[in-house]
């Protein structure tokens, strides 16, 4: 996997919106973030277009991105928001100027489309906290940020919680939103599952959908070819009238329990204020034990 270059003081990051409109004025406590980092903003045109749901047409969210990612001096590429929508524009996007000068594309939820088609062609990326979130996300989130982005040491150490499953794995890390994740496999920008190492969160989703996109995962092999699973926030779940059985970490412990594999919950990334920053794409070493878990980025 390839690694974009860490940035450096005086470097320029570019913000644009993939998916949901962002048409408030709130982005100033994350340009104000970005300048203590020693860094310079340009906010894209994508910013402020509206579009019923979404920040513009799929053509120009796309021409957007595309002119931040074919810009030298663009050094990472921060998407606003989540939502949905950079599922309609990833087609229309070319890397072939990324691939000679690849440059860090952050966020998550929605940008799992990115994350994933990225892996694909062999770029690592960041899942990490958004523009739009900056004022209520925990400065523990915001400090790992600013470590994956600027390539300094990047390790973990959690809480144990009950359901954990012990064991020791090292490979590539990959994944991001559960749904997203689901509704990619088959497209050109399924990941591969194979001996990695899977990071799955969710937000606002029916508890029998978790089952059916966990039911795909199985049957469709990923499961049976990871080396680990991560499981970050499960937040907001749904339950019909009648109600479905299991919470949501019961159904992914209920559809992973004949794996010999060690099994991370409650992870602090997601949907969640501590959305820790997680390089997608890198090796990592993930023990999980009666005393707690550790993740190591390589």
């Amino acid at each position: 996997m390839i690694t974009p270059p860490v940035l450096q003081k005086g470097d320029t990051v570019a913000i644009v919106a993939t998916a949901r409109k962002n048409i408030e004025d709130n982005l100033q406590p994350t340009i104000d973030l970005l300048h203590s980092w020693g860094l310079e903003v340009v906010i894209g045109s994508t910013i402020g277009l509206d579009l019923n749901q979404l920040a513009g047409t799929d053509a120009q969210r796309a021409a957007d991105f595309q002119k931040q990612m074919d810009n030298p001096n663009i050094k990472a590429i921060w998407c606003a928001r989540g939502g949905y929508g950079t599922v309609r524009m990833i087609d229309l996007l070319d890397f072939s100027t990324f691939k000679k000068h690849p440059k860090w594309i952050v966020g998550f939820s929605d940008v799992t489309v990115l994350h994933n088609h990225l892996n694909t062609l062999g770029y690592k990326t960041i899942h990490g906290t958004m523009p739009v979130s900056i004022p209520r996300t925990a400065p523990e989130s915001i400090a790992t940020l600013y470590k994956a982005l600027f390539g300094q040491p990047l390790a973990y150490t959690i809480e144990p919680t009950p359901m954990n499953r012990f064991g020791k794995a090292k490979g590539e890390l990959v994944g991001g939103n559960l749904s997203i994740l689901y509704s990619l496999f088959g497209s050109p920008s399924a990941i591969d599952c194979s001996d990695k190492i899977l990071f799955i969160e969710d937000l606002d989703e029916y508890l029998y959908h978790i089952d059916r996109m966990m039911m795909n995962l199985k049957r469709n092999g990923c499961l049976e070819s990871i080396k680990g699973i991560i499981v970050g926030g499960m937040t907001k779940m749904k339950d019909n009238d009648i109600p479905w059985g299991k919470n949501a970490l019961e159904i992914i412990e209920d559809v992973t329990k004949s794996y010999n594999i060690p099994v991370v919950y409650n992870f602090p990334a997601g949907h969640i204020k501590d959305n820790r920053a997680l390089i997608l794409g890198n090796t990592i070493t993930l023990e999980v034990t009666a005393t707690g878990t550790t993740v190591v980025f390589e």
